[in-house]
């Protein structure tokens, strides 16, 4: 079942365009990866799907028109966003993070930190320290908690791997995995690892210079190179 269709989707900071029509399909409990190098236009796609840019073409999600509408309003539809930016409060605890994200699932609030403290045990030890004194790992568990706390049936995660460790990266994407496989929830990862991506997502969209050049399978993609050549050039 098609959860989420983007079509000919452009997106703008002032005069200058982000993305050119690109077009892309989700489905339901899959998990895809946006790959590309720095500044090919990933996390503009995702703060597009979230209203947060302005965008000329289509979203839909469910089959439903969400293009234009507000970042809160597409929260509430059941889309939770991990940014690459964090956006945490730094000197807020774990667990007052935590609660922000909550805002538009108030009565399954028990339910969801359960959850969040299943899978990242590390965040129901530490509820209570400021997330300023964390590792970029906590961090980054502390983004996809709260994105959680929602109650998203999709998540949009947006560059998940950027100066961890890869032993931390691991744990993630075991994380990712389980929210996937195991909890049904479309999982959306953008990433300039390439090779993380390819360990994670059943298919892939290479995106180059803000255009989708490539998709398919990890084995389709690596037949011509097509991944190499997006990174470093012919």
């Amino acid at each position: 079942m098609l959860v989420l269709e983007i079509e000919n989707l452009s997106a703008f900071y002032g005069k200058a365009q982000a993305l050119r029509e690109v077009s892309l399909t989700v489905n339901e409990g899959e998990c895809i990866a946006i790959v590309g190098a720095n500044g090919a236009g990933k996390s503009t796609l995702l703060d597009s799907i979230m209203g947060l840019v302005k965008t000329r073409g289509t979203v839909r999600l469910h089959g439903e028109d969400i293009t234009g509408l507000r970042c809160a309003q597409i929260v509430k539809r059941g889309v939770g966003y991990a940014p690459e930016r964090f956006n945490l409060f730094p000197h807020m605890t774990v667990r007052d993070n935590l609660l922000v994200g909550a805002f538009t699932a108030r009565n399954e609030i028990a339910k969801n930190l359960d959850a969040v403290h299943r899978l990242f045990p590390r965040l129901a030890e530490r509820e209570n320290q400021e997330t300023s004194t964390q590792s970029g790992g906590e961090r980054q568990m502390v983004s996809l908690g709260r994105a959680l706390m929602s109650s998203p049936n999709v998540l949009l995660v947006d560059e998940p791997t950027i100066g961890l460790a890869p032993k931390v990266c691991g744990e993630l994407a075991k994380v990712l995995q389980r929210l996937s496989k195991e909890m049904g929830l479309t999982v959306i990862v953008t990433e300039q690892n390439a090779n993380f991506a390819i360990s994670l997502a059943e298919r892939l969209y290479v995106l180059e210079g803000g255009r989708i050049t490539a998709q398919g399978t990890a084995a389709d993609l690596s037949k011509d190179d097509i991944l190499a050549k997006s990174y470093f050039g012919a």
